[in-house]
């Protein structure tokens, strides 16, 4: 019955291009990480730093490279195999492209523009991280890609997203407002080139609006 269901999906899948329109719920999550990271106070944000190098000055890791891009190379992979994602390869490929687009402006517009340095000191580009940006870019991504699927997957995959920004705080190269702003860019990222995705691929099969996948 299960695979039944599978192979009916990926029938629906040839025939169909599922659109994520907007909705204003989908606003809530990044609008709330980048108003929390906004409302952080400089005095928190300096407690935060000094209570990790007083319990955590040793802590350095390399994760949180490999771990914000991973659930991108997931999405090629499932699909590879078998696993159907939610929109086909080629404009799932230029929502992806259209994304790190916005979100690389983004990020580095407001890195060269604040000049902010980093907790440790190491360079002036600490504002906003976007080693957090990428990861829930990428979260954001293969959630809409794999949920109608693994109705678990955004909860894994934000899990994920949120483990490399404390890795980026863990590690001292950012500040709390740093990761919680860099979050709600690479959601909104994300969203937005779903939004606005013209479909021109794939002109024969019907297009499904959907508020969310």
């Amino acid at each position: 019955m299960l695979q039944g269901n599978a192979a009916a999906q990926d029938s629906v899948q040839q025939n169909e291009i599922p659109v994520l329109r907007f909705s204003a719920t989908q606003l809530i999550a990044p609008l709330a990480l980048t108003g929390a990271g906004a409302a952080v106070a400089p005095s928190f944000k300096y407690n935060v730093r000094d209570w990790r190098n007083d319990h955590f000055a040793s802590f350095h890791t390399h994760a949180d490279d490999a771990l914000a891009l991973s659930p991108i190379a997931l999405v090629y992979i499932l699909d590879w195999a078998g696993v159907r994602a939610k929109t086909d390869f080629w404009n799932r490929s230029a929502i992806l492209v259209k994304a790190e687009a916005m979100c690389l402006v983004s990020v580095y517009g407001l890195k060269y523009t604040t000049l902010e340095w980093r907790p440790d000191g190491s360079d002036r580009h600490s504002f906003p991280s976007s080693h957090t940006a990428q990861a829930f870019l990428a979260a954001t991504f293969i959630s809409e890609e794999y949920k109608h699927r693994f109705p678990w997957m955004p909860y894994a995959a934000y899990s994920l997203a949120s483990s490399v920004g404390l890795m980026r705080v863990a590690n001292n190269r950012h500040y709390l407002n740093d990761v919680l702003i860099g979050a709600g860019i690479g959601i909104l990222s994300q969203k937005l080139a779903y939004w606005t995705h013209g479909y021109r691929w794939g002109k024969k099969r019907k297009t499904v609006y959907r508020a969310d996948f």
